[in-house]
């Protein structure tokens, strides 16, 4: 059996792409870990899948699987691949696509500069929809990561985040926080950790840790994660420009009623063909 993939990368967050229109995705956790290998495989932090729209308000459903072969419920960078990769596949002629993912319905938008913006949802904050166990809803929370209490903020932009404001993200302890923070017991379903630096209130550096997959080159969610819980806690502005290891987003926040949205480049890096 053959599969075509696409590689691309949003940032150098950097995925394959499946168009699964036709037929079922056929892919197993086990080989879906082979693949994302770097040495042994292709290499990719998630797999994207595009299939057939399972709801009357989407073209197409939007499928994520991380490195460890864990399905997923949202990608930001992802989207905005998956947005550039059914144009470019002359799968629709729209420059706006709405697509269904198990984390709820995101609209994304090709820009004329080939920017794409994403409509991420409403972030939400209360503690039972990230979920995170907590007694009441807060701006920040304490918790214990291994000898150290971090402050937090904890916000669902159709994944899980937590985010720590650090002094500096050259000098943040990623990779020894970012899996205790993972798979705290808090997180029944771990969680993607954030280390957030506030330069201004309409610029921050960040670095993100991924469940499943480790520290990543960009987040697109975690960026919008990050600037959401900034806009609760009142240290961020509802524009600002986050600067990832991999490059630039910008993410907008206007009201709690309206989704969260981020805009950035995306590229094409090759094409392959696997026998499985």
């Amino acid at each position: 059996m053959h599969l075509e993939f696409t590689k691309m990368h949003g940032l150098g967050n950097d995925f394959i792409v499946i168009n699964a229109l036709q037929d079922p995705f056929p892919l197993t956790v086990e080989q879906i870990r082979t693949l994302s290998h770097r040495r042994f495989g292709i290499g990719f932090d998630q797999l994207l899948v595009v299939e057939p729209a399972s709801v009357v308000q989407a073209e197409f459903d939007y499928r994520i699987f991380n490195a460890d072969g864990g399905e997923v419920e949202n990608c930001g960078n992802g989207a905005r691949c998956f947005a550039r990769y059914v144009i470019d596949k002359g799968l629709t002629k729209n420059n706006v696509i709405a697509v269904q993912t198990s984390g709820g319905l995101m609209r994304l938008q090709v820009d004329e500069d080939s920017q794409v913006t994403v409509q991420i949802g409403v972030p939400e904050f209360q503690p039972a929809a990230v979920p995170f166990i907590a007694d009441e809803q807060r701006s920040s929370y304490e918790i214990e990561a291994g000898s150290e209490t971090l402050t937090v903020g904890v916000v669902a932009v159709g994944n899980p985040h937590v985010v720590t404001v650090v002094d500096s993200t050259i000098n943040a302890d990623v990779d020894r926080l970012g899996p205790l923070l993972e798979r705290h017991e808090r997180f029944p379903n771990r969680v993607n950790a954030g280390f957030m630096q506030v330069l201004s209130k309409s610029e921050v550096n960040l670095r993100v840790f991924e469940r499943g997959v480790g520290e990543t080159l960009a987040c697109g969610t975690g960026a919008c994660a990050a600037v959401a819980t900034g806009i609760r806690q009142g240290i961020l502005d509802e524009r600002v420009v986050v600067h990832l290891t991999g490059g630039d987003l910008v993410v907008n926040w206007s009201d709690d009623n309206v989704p969260i949205s981020m805009t950035g480049p995306c590229a094409t890096v090759f094409e392959g063909r696997l026998e499985l």
